[in-house]
């Protein structure tokens, strides 16, 4: 009876897949995994006082591909981030019905604009103020995104441990979450989000708005972001973020296009939510301002793989007297990115 059983449902699977229109349905779709990289070696010059550093700033290797015509997966390393090697993304995502797809494993957390800008799609050097300090989170959890068929809206919502990505194994009674909703009309992106997350005993609430402009060889951006403390320790954060970018075509070596950016951008006194051990809440990142100006040289040699030479000079403003760091003072940076 087993074996009669195994007989017919293997004639039943082979007849399913014989049928007309079954394979072909995924005769066009690829299932061969795709390589890409990202490489950022740079020379930073501090202005102060004349200091200087060589890093590599990303060597970034990722995996993506598909397994059947409703699944793919990602999978992304960081092999020299500043000189430590970090594992950043694995998921996998399902497309449950038309416009509506499930993804669960390590990722960013789906919330604000700059923040998502991964190292081979950055307009400047270093990242904005809100995109580094303020909330770049990513998770080990769950996310829902739906995409309207009939008007350019998408909308995500997911919940995550509130824990360190490096760190996988406590059990936890709180949750961190966050939405984000991107809405279209001709040239104008519409972005805005809300986020929870509970790094120590204190929870943090964050609300993001974003403005995108497109148009023939110019491109701006607005975003705000603000961050609330679940308790009295502290006043709530602030972020913005404003930027502009003008590329051209010349014909300059093995250069095809030059660009330039403008930005500016700052903070207010921010703290990551981690109590000392007294248990008071600490300002992490001191209140500040940042003007960037810079010129990017791009290469396309071959399909597929770009070079980038980019110079920018940052100036930073801060209140209060406050005596910064290297790191965060005023400075030249040089960099080449290679993308394939």
């Amino acid at each position: 009876m087993r074996i009669l059983s195994k007989l017919a449902l293997t004639g039943a699977v082979f007849f399913a897949f014989s049928q007309p229109g079954v394979v072909s349905a995924s005769d066009s779709i690829s299932y061969i995994p795709q390589i890409h990289g990202t490489l950022r070696p740079r020379l930073e010059v501090s202005t102060d006082d004349n200091a200087y550093r060589f890093q590599l700033r990303n060597a970034r290797v990722s995996l993506t591909g598909m397994i059947a015509p409703q699944i793919d997966y990602f999978m992304q390393a960081d092999f020299c981030d500043r000189g430590s090697v970090k594992f950043l993304d694995g998921w996998i995502r399902m497309k449950i019905v038309n416009g509506l797809k499930l993804q669960a494993g390590q990722f960013r957390m789906p919330f604000g604009v700059d923040a998502f800008r991964a190292p081979h799609n950055y307009i400047f050097g270093n990242r904005s103020f809100m995109g580094k300090q303020m909330f770049n989170y990513r998770a080990v959890g769950a996310k829902l995104s739906y995409t309207l068929p009939s008007r350019p809206l998408t909308i995500e919502a997911g919940a995550f441990n509130p824990k360190t990505i490096q760190d996988h194994t406590p059990w936890d009674t709180t949750v961190a979450y966050s939405a984000k909703a991107t809405y279209r009309v001709h040239n104008v992106t519409f972005a805005t989000g809300y986020a929870s997350i509970s790094p120590d005993s204190v929870r943090l609430n964050a609300l993001d708005g974003a403005i995108t402009w497109a148009s023939g060889r110019w491109t701006a951006e607005a975003e705000y972001m603000h961050m609330h403390y679940c308790n009295r320790d502290r006043k709530g954060s602030h972020a913005y973020n404003a930027w502009i970018d003008y590329r051209m075509p010349v014909s300059a070596g093995i250069f095809n296009r030059l660009s330039f950016q403008g930005r500016f951008d700052g903070l207010t006194a921010f703290s990551n939510g981690k109590r000392t051990k007294e248990g008071l809440l600490t300002v992490n990142e001191q209140p500040r301002n940042r003007v960037t100006v810079g010129s990017t040289l791009t290469s396309q040699p071959v399909k597929n793989i770009y070079m980038d030479l980019r110079l920018d000079y940052e100036k930073y403003f801060y209140h209060s007297g406050f005596k910064p760091s290297t790191d965060n003072a005023d400075k030249i940076l040089l960099e080449l990115v290679l993308r394939f």
